[in-house]
């Protein structure tokens, strides 16, 4: 069998994620809230309407079209497809292969997954203690690849800590190293209220990854997009293949497009209960929770396996994030409805009280 797998490939353990399930369930960063019903009563009318025994539009050029008008960027550098996860790995397989990927520890697993599967050269530069960017730690190594160029991955706001790195820095990677492709994912830059669409005019080398698996709460239909500079963005289009979204994902990312409100209204709830966890944390005895611009929290504990296990028999799922370099004792709790975090805050006190 060695002979038939590469061993870039063999070699690479297998996405780290072990499925549990609970009546609360705040493990994946998922949105708390389902898509609104009456949207889902008109997505399976018009799909109802539409013949089944035809392809899809080759690139999703509508639903393409209309993103670009929501995001009030170019249609020619706005690309879709099923999942940002798949754009990564298209990303890398663009301008790392053969070359050099670069992030930070820790990080997305993904980022270096897809680097190692794909045979590319990879680095990982420590995050300082309280998770902000080295910034010259990360200079030095794309400096010693400056010839090479290649990928950097940088989460914005970062995951698994939703600390929001500098952007003086970011901007400073991006004017110092043209010759790198740099990819800010921005996968929940709503819950950091920011939106950095406008550097997209000044920075070729810049590509933004946003998802509908976190805001939208479309996490089930896997829709992930790229925004860039049309130069870049259609280079990044040959990679992907055919038909990259069936007609259901575009009924319901059209009809997501145009009712869009219901977005801002829930990311500004999910917002205003992550502050209140936040707080209520602060007064935990033995855990320390860090403040966040994502839609969950990083909280470190005595015992990463202990705090999981205890809230999991109180029916509280989270995860954890003990495994990562820099977080020992780590778990991440997603910020869910105003009751589930009530129950989550009512079972990690009761963990407090056992302690004491």
């Amino acid at each position: 069998m060695s002979s038939l797998v590469r061993l870039a490939v063999s070699d690479c353990p297998d996405y780290p994620f072990v499925a549990f399930d609970a009546p609360v369930k705040l493990d994946q960063n998922e949105s708390p809230f389902d898509f609104p019903e009456d949207l889902k009563r008109l997505v399976v009318e018009k799909w109802f309407l539409l013949s089944w025994n035809r392809y899809p539009e080759l690139m999703a050029e509508s639903v393409r079209r209309s993103l670009a008008l929501y995001e009030q960027w170019i249609e020619a550098g706005t690309l879709i497809t099923t999942g940002s996860n798949v754009l990564i790995a298209l990303i890398t397989q663009m301008s790392g292969i053969g070359r050099h990927v670069v992030t930070v520890k820790p990080n997305f697993a993904l980022y270096s997954l897809d680097a190692k599967l794909l045979g590319c050269q990879l680095t990982e530069v420590p995050l300082g203690l309280n998770f902000e960017l080295d910034l010259n730690g990360f200079m030095r190594v794309l400096e010693q690849y400056s010839e090479m160029g290649g990928v950097v991955y940088l989460p914005q706001p970062h995951a698994p800590t939703g600390h929001l790195m500098d952007k003086d820095g970011l901007e400073h990677l991006l004017k110092s190293y043209p010759n790198w492709v740099v990819v800010l994912d921005e996968a929940y830059h709503q819950f950091a209220q920011e939106n950095l669409i406008s550097w997209l005019n000044v920075y070729p080398n810049l590509i933004l990854l946003r998802t509908f698996s976190k805001a939208w709460g479309l996490a089930g239909l896997r829709l992930g997009y790229a925004l860039g500079q049309s130069s870049l963005i259609q280079q990044l289009k040959k990679l992907v293949p055919p038909f990259p979204l069936s007609c259901p994902q575009s009924i319901t990312l059209q009809v997501a497009l145009e009712h869009s409100d219901y977005v801002s209204e829930r990311v500004s709830l999910i917002i205003a209960e992550r502050e209140r966890l936040f707080q209520a944390l602060q007064h935990h005895s033995s855990w320390t929770a860090y403040p966040s611009k994502a839609n969950f929290l990083l909280i470190r504990t005595p015992d990463a396996k202990e705090a999981h296990e205890v809230l999991l028999k109180q029916g509280v799922l989270v995860r954890r994030q003990d495994s990562y370099f820099g977080l020992e004792g780590c778990i991440r709790v997603s910020v869910g409805t105003p009751e589930q975090n009530d129950r989550f805050l009512t079972a990690a006190l009761r963990i407090r009280a056992a302690s004491v």
